[in-house]
């Protein structure tokens, strides 16, 4: 039965609504459903049988081994950290429609309908672009360019600003180095998206060949390590460096030998 609240449905606003005590629970209730579901989604996606370029530039290279190797970690990702992760699709989206609108020709797909992305090492070593800028206004930017995106809280964002691409996120240098390399770009076009305000950021990274070529043996390296079973050495000499308390594979890590 349909209610119809313009018409005798006896409905009264105001009243028989929740009231504000009843929100915590209500709130909670339905936020154990969400993270239920995104843990679950979780838990199905296969693990990657690959090296990602977006991951070469990580400091420790005992953790990419773990990684690519698939060991067990001491904690996964909560569900906080996947709604940021869903989040930073939605962002990355929204920006693609406004520099489209804005006159650049953002491609986000080939031809076949798949991300722009490279396989080397065998497909050992892959990685997945966010786009190509193929032709765009005159910003000071030679097309075409890697186009990647990163929507930033605002402490990471206001650091960004201050030291650039290169020591702010070094994870993130590495990755367009590694690309553009690859995808033979000369130039990319980093958007960082504010998650808190939506004030955009737009930075052009050159390429850099001795940098993308000591990227590239590092990867190498890293591939080596897994497939022969051995273990890089510690990035630190004490599991209370900084790295290694936010790291969920520390306790695999000191507990192993050295």
């Amino acid at each position: 039965m349909l209610l119809d609240l313009n018409h005798g449905s006896g409905a009264v606003y105001g009243r028989g609504d929740a009231q504000p005590s009843d929100a915590a629970v209500i709130t909670a209730r339905i936020n154990m459903h969400i993270d239920a579901a995104l843990l679950a989604r979780q838990r199905q996606q296969v693990p990657r049988d690959y090296l990602g370029g977006s991951r070469v530039g990580e400091p420790c290279a005992r953790k990419l081994v773990y990684e690519i190797t698939h060991a067990p970690k001491d904690r996964d990702f909560d569900a906080g950290i996947l709604r940021v992760f869903d989040a930073g699709h939605q962002f990355e989206a929204l920006s693609i429609r406004w520099l489209r609108l804005a006159g650049f020709d953002l491609r986000d797909r080939g031809a076949d309908g798949e991300q722009f992305g490279f396989a080397a090492a065998g497909g050992r070593l892959r990685g997945h672009a966010d786009g190509v800028i193929v032709a765009g206004p005159d910003v000071g930017v030679r097309w075409p360019a890697l186009w990647e995106h990163k929507a930033l809280g605002q402490k990471s964002w206001t650091d960004l600003l201050k030291r650039g691409l290169r020591f702010s996120k070094p994870i993130y240098f590495a990755q367009v180095q590694l690309y553009m390399a690859y995808l033979q770009l000369e130039v990319a076009l980093l958007t960082a998206l504010n998650r808190d305000t939506l004030a955009l950021h737009h930075e052009a990274v050159p390429f850099e060949s001795a940098e993308a070529q000591r990227l590239s043996d590092h990867a190498a390296e890293i591939l080596r390590a897994a497939e022969a079973g051995e273990l890089p050495p510690r990035i630190a000499q004490a599991a209370d460096f900084f790295l290694c308390r936010l790291c969920p594979y520390a306790t695999r890590c000191w507990e192993a030998p050295a």
